[in-house]
């Protein structure tokens, strides 16, 4: 847990989001070049989902230790939205095996990290 008393806040939610940003950037460039996704963004996106997994984890034992987010229920609703984002991705990727795969892998990847800030914003409305 950080100073600010947030545990989706701190070094795991920076990784999540720069990594988030790595892979957009990546499937960017393959949309540019119409290119279908690609093993690369396809593997960035499971990395991706075990740095989400483990800010869930983070939650959970805070929630378990009596720590409360300022919103539940909105919280609630973006880390399920969160853990959910990647694995769409991917499947969407998937199904659509053209340049406009890539593009879906790197929308989703630009939404990620603001949905990962608006997770601790909502824990840190009345202080957690």
């Amino acid at each position: 847990m950080t100073a600010t008393g947030s545990p989706v806040d701190g070094l795991l939610a920076a990784v999540a989001i720069v990594l988030s940003l790595l892979v957009a950037a990546w499937a960017l460039v393959a949309t540019l070049r119409h290119r279908a996704p690609d093993r690369v963004q396809l593997v960035g996106l499971g990395v991706l989902e075990l740095a989400l997994l483990g800010l869930t984890v983070l939650a959970g034992l805070a929630l378990g230790g009596g720590e409360r987010p300022g919103e539940p229920g909105a919280f609630f609703g973006y880390l399920v939205t969160l853990v959910c984002l990647p694995p769409l991705a991917a499947v969407l990727a998937r199904m659509e095996p053209t340049r406009w795969g890539s593009a879906i892998v790197c929308a989703v990847c630009l939404v990620t990290p603001v949905v990962v800030v608006r997770l601790q914003q909502t824990w840190e409305v009345l202080g957690g």
